[in-house]
């Protein structure tokens, strides 16, 4: 495969550094700045076109930032004096209104970005794909180092051309910085948005680019070189786009290449296959708009300035995405994997994590759509609140539906997505269990994923081997299409057509991002009180993705093993929902000669008129099993009341003659 850098014409940032301190009070800034980054010089190998070091000091945990820098990129320590935490205590830089520590430094350093080059899943499956296919290993370890360790691969790249291997990632601290501060805010903005695979471009003069204009540049340009300036694209999702699609080459079991390509992850195009990419949409929103919240405060972002301009908003670099289970990891192996953020760090990135998944990933509804002696009929329709698939991503990331159905002493009648001490799904399909409309045993589970599939049409976790998907039912997104431009990238498999609500609505149309999955479960002669609970569980690393990585033995795929084997694998709750159905008397009120009116109930006041004597008690249950409205008839002939909430199911249940009669009406 030819080697092409695409950066012909680059001018060095090194050679073109200005050495200049402007004047006293920035010479003195600076030597308070190193001596509270502690910076110790660690010498570098011989061929190392490099060099840096970790600050000292705890700064709030871990072994510190990296400090260096390479020819055209500079470590996060480098940037920590001013955007870090603000030390002198008089400017009060980096924080909001309320007098919260918000600087970029310390909320980005325990992400999944911040560590994506310490990864050891990552480090463990590239040595996976080499031992598969070593033939292949320059490629492979070039390519994956492009996303992973960018500040290290690009470097390489502009320079001196050439394949980057993970023998240099292991002794380069600037590349083991991840995607640190330069790997997005160097990014040039003439081409930004139109690489993808990891060959996004960076700026070869002397930018560093921000979503703020009026900059103040004497600070930067003296210290580290660089003139900050307003980039419209720092804001867009466009910045995100060369990593996150990635279409890979395919070869056959040999090894060889086949001509095809296969589309490994593609959240960027997801996006624009959506609701959330259309610019025109009162839904538009932003990559940076969900992952980095949003601060409406002004905010000085840099220390030592009492007199620069607070900015707003204010992107908080959070960065959170979905993954508990690989920070949860991180965080228990600090040591031996040398990480910079402390078990504070991550627990504050891991929260988060968990308040992305649960509060801004989906909706539940779980509904009795109809019930009687021999079956339940549960509804269990998922609502896509991401601007992208759920789940995204690397194609090891799975959701699924967990239903049980118990009866009134808490015995289970039914569970369908339960797994066992492995973590695995009880009744999972030896390959891969296909996408169901309808489930009826409990050997059959809702899951959500990307499968994927080898030149001889078999299931393969082995990334160089993927042909094409066999399954991928996840999440739409809102507004997304088969008759978008950017589908060939994004496609739905293994969905039958007679899943008629997958991403449909109720007249059929395409972009509802959702999907109702239909439960027939058999009551056996029961019609007493049911409990029904749903639940959604993720996994980013299930143990069958694991199987055939496990079947090899290098050393980070068995250093990998130790940490993954050691780690709590309980799928990550992302929502969940109880509600009770009150048993099974007569369907119909009709059957008393009673009326409950309006159905749906349109201004919140809910009737019911042809009452008599015959009626002991009234009671409006929600689907909870809440009791929120009783009433004992005195010889009326109506009965009135509100409905606390609009858009919900009750069930209105009248004790007579002996027996529960139940009538369902939904507020409107």
């Amino acid at each position: 495969m030819e080697q092409r850098t695409g950066y012909e014409h680059e001018v060095p940032l090194r050679r073109k550094r200005k050495i200049a301190v402007r004047s006293l009070v920035l010479f003195g800034a600076l030597c308070i700045v190193l001596l509270l980054a502690g910076w110790d010089e660690v010498a570098p190998p011989a061929h190392a076109r490099y060099h840096g070091s970790h600050e000292g000091g705890e700064r709030g945990g871990g072994i510190g930032l990296v400090s260096g820098n390479n020819t055209y990129f500079m470590a996060s320590g480098n940037c920590y004096g001013c955007h870090g935490i603000d030390t002198m205590g008089t400017v009060w830089a980096n924080h909001d209104a309320q007098g919260r520590d918000v600087n970029m430094a310390d909320a980005w350093r325990s992400t999944m970005m911040a560590n994506s080059a310490r990864d050891p899943f990552f480090k463990a499956k590239v040595e996976h794909e080499v031992a598969v296919n070593p033939a292949n290993q320059q490629v492979l370890e070039d390519k994956c180092a492009g996303c992973h360790a960018p500040m290290g691969q690009h470097d390489k790249h502009m320079t001196v051309g050439g394949y980057y291997s993970m023998a240099e990632l292991q002794f380069d601290l600037v590349a083991q910085d991840g995607v640190s501060c330069f790997a997005c805010h160097r990014q040039d903005p003439d081409s930004n948005g139109f690489f993808f695979n990891g060959q996004q471009r960076y700026d070869t003069a002397l930018a560093v680019y921000g979503p703020y204009d009026e900059v103040f540049t004497g600070a930067m340009e003296s210290f580290i070189g660089l003139t900050p300036q307003f980039g419209e694209h720092i804001a867009k999702s466009t910045l995100c786009a060369g990593c996150h699609t990635l279409i890979s080459a395919t070869e056959d079991l040999a090894g060889n290449p086949t001509g095809d390509r296969f589309v490994e992850q593609a959240t960027y195009h997801e996006w624009v296959n959506s609701e959330y990419g259309n610019s025109g949409s009162s839904n538009a929103t932003t990559c940076q708009g969900c992952h980095m919240p949003r601060l409406t405060d002004g905010i000085i972002i840099a220390g030592l300035y009492d007199w620069l301009t607070p900015r707003t908003p204010y992107g908080e670099h959070q960065l959170a995405g979905g993954n508990v289970f690989m920070l949860q990891l991180l965080k228990e192996n600090l040591g031996p994997l040398g990480l910079t953020a402390s078990s504070a760090h991550f627990d504050t990135t891991i929260a988060r994590t968990n308040r992305m998944l649960q509060q801004q990933t989906l909706l539940l509804q779980t509904t009795v759509a109809e019930r009687d002696a021999d079956s339940a009929f549960i509804d269990v329709e998922l609502i896509n609140l991401a601007g992208h698939k759920f789940p995204s991503g690397y194609p090891s990331r799975r959701a699924f539906i967990e239903l049980i159905a118990l009866d009134a002493d808490g015995d289970t009648l039914f569970q369908s997505g339960r797994w066992d001490g492995a973590y695995e799904l009880v009744g999972h399909d030896a390959d891969y269990e296909p996408h169901h409309n309808v489930i009826t045993t409990p050997g059959q589970a809702q899951i959500y994923e990307m499968v994927m599939g080898d030149v001889n049409g078999d299931k393969t976790t082995v990334l160089m081997r993927a042909k094409e998907p066999l399954k991928d039912n996840r999440l739409a997104p809102l507004g997304f299409t088969t008759a978008h431009y950017a589908y060939d990238t994004t496609l739905i498999v293994g969905v039958p057509a007679t899943d008629i609500d997958f991403n449909r609505d109720a007249l059929g149309t395409e972009g509802s991002g959702t999907d109702i999955t239909h439960y027939h479960v058999p009551m056996n002669g029961y019609t007493g009180q049911l409990r029904i609970e749903a639940r959604v569980w993720y996994q980013a690393a299930p143990p069958r993705w694991m199987e055939e990585m496990f079947d090899h033995s290098t050393p980070e795929i068995d250093a990998f093993r130790t940490m993954y084997d050691a780690a709590d694998g309980t799928p990550v709750l992302v929502k969940e929902q109880v509600l009770i159905d009150q048993g099974i008397g007569i369907d119909d009120l009709a059957e008393l000669g009673v009326r409950v009116f309006p159905n749906p109930v349109r201004d919140g006041i809910l009737r019911i008129d042809g009452l008599s004597e015959a009626v002991e008690v009234i009671e409006v249950f929600d689907l909870r099993g809440a009791l929120v409205s009783a009433h004992r008839p005195r010889g009326e002939r109506q009965w009135s009341t509100l409905l606390p909430e609009s858009g919900a199911t009750y069930l209105v249940v009248m004790h007579a003659r002996g027996q529960r009669f139940a009538q369902r009406v939904v507020g409107f």
